[in-house]
């Protein structure tokens, strides 16, 4: 069943949010400053692109502890609060109709890891 949710998911924008989020990992990765914010939006390329089945893991993973939520408060200033709220928006939007509930749950999931990606892993 995840399979075919992922499919799905896939074709009506899975994809493109993948590709988006590619995209701006390697813009970030340019600088030596941003190379660890770039590895997180490559975290969340990987939820983007295959979120049913995976699972978002909320210990562990590098960087952890303090750096983790320093490096955390830096990203939701610049960038992260934007993503969370527009995987929000399509989340609510998703879960209006009853067909879209699960669509919209994964966007909600993408909107967590998108808040606070430092210290997460992907399993």
């Amino acid at each position: 069943m995840n399979t075919l949710l992922n499919i799905i998911w896939m074709i009506f924008g899975g994809l493109l949010f993948a590709i988006e989020y590619v995209l701006a990992s390697l813009t970030l990765m340019i600088t030596i400053i941003g190379i660890p914010f770039g590895l997180q939006t490559l975290k969340l390329a990987q939820v983007a692109l295959w979120p049913f089945g995976t699972d978002i893991n909320y210990s562990g993973g590098f960087p952890s502890g303090c750096f983790a939520d320093i490096m955390n408060v830096i990203w939701w200033f610049f960038g992260g609060l934007a993503i969370a709220l527009t995987h929000l928006l399509w989340g609510v939007i998703l879960c209006i109709t009853i067909i879209g509930i699960p669509f919209g749950k994964q966007n909600f999931k993408l909107m967590r890891l998108a808040l606070f990606p430092f210290g997460k892993s992907i399993s």
